[in-house]
């Protein structure tokens, strides 16, 4: 067994070392192998395995391909992991994915430790408070739909996460699917309005045009001294920023739609009028 005799400097992870992490943490559990026997068979510490899948060290791409040659991944999952190892931790990385990005690792592990999360939308419902029937229309299908159900809830565990939603008002005249699926989309966003560390906030089409307003983005927090990451998702891949230069954009986005955006009960009222629209068909 490897013994790490003095005391490794602490590493600050990074967005790029903890989706690898998360990567390597993935072809473990489905090789259905524990932490321990797969240290074990690596002739390395249970603390250096954990490490390596947290984020908070790194190690040769050689032992990379060591391990996933121990979880006997296949040929694509072993190509796609070791061009992730083989990448340059710039502070910015690109993800491709289908039609949608919900099962992306870079993504799950990201909202899964984010202590605060703001998303702006400026055409469509945020994937984070859409409903199923929804879904279905933006991703494609059921199955589809059903990963990003599944997404929602990870994200609904007790704990200290603050999420808000800027959404502009252009997005509820938008008709997704049918008039039905809009009035229960839009009554599920009144609901999670109310829900304890959740705010919706519309921002109204009277607002003048700003740049802040032409492209959506999303901003994740996370406790010190971890920095904050933003993300951009496209029709064909998702961007992961964790460069504070380009952060510091995103932060004065979402610091600008805040001073935009009605108030908790302008956004329900706005809410209200639009779902009352598509039940008189008027949408």
């Amino acid at each position: 067994m490897e013994i790490e005799g003095k005391q490794q400097p602490v590493r600050l992870s990074t967005a790029h070392s903890r989706a690898l992490g998360e990567e390597l943490r993935r072809a473990r559990h489905r090789a259905r192998m524990s932490s321990e026997a797969s240290a074990e068979a690596m002739q390395w510490s249970p603390g250096k395995l954990s490490k390596l899948e947290s984020g908070s060290r790194g190690t040769s791409k050689w032992d990379i391909a060591s391990l996933l040659g121990r979880y006997h991944v296949d040929k694509a999952t072993r190509e796609r992991i070791m061009t992730i190892a083989a990448e340059l931790d710039s502070g910015n990385f690109l993800r491709l994915h289908d039609r949608s990005p919900d099962d992306l690792a870079a993504l799950s592990v990201h909202e899964r430790h984010a202590r605060g999360i703001a998303v702006y939308e400026p055409l469509i419902i945020p994937a984070l408070a859409q409903t199923e029937d929804y879904a279905v229309v933006m991703t494609g299908g059921p199955n589809a739909a059903a990963i990003r159900m599944n997404r929602q809830r990870a994200l609904r565990a007790p704990g200290d996460r603050e999420t808000v939603f800027y959404i502009h008002e252009a997005a509820l005249g938008q008709t997704v699917g049918t008039p039905r699926v809009m009035q229960d989309q839009l009554r599920h966003l009144t609901l999670i309005g109310t829900w304890a560390k959740t705010k919706v906030r519309i921002v109204p089409k009277t607002v003048r045009v700003h740049p802040a307003l032409r492209s959506p983005a999303t901003l994740l927090a996370f406790d010190d001294p971890l920095r904050p990451l933003a993300y951009v998702e496209t029709d064909t891949d998702t961007v992961f920023h964790d460069s504070p230069s380009v952060v510091d954009v995103y932060q004065h986005k979402m610091r600008y739609l805040d001073t935009v955006a009605l108030d908790g009960e302008g956004s329900r009222q706005t809410l209200a009028r639009w779902t009352s629209a598509y039940a008189l068909g008027a949408a």
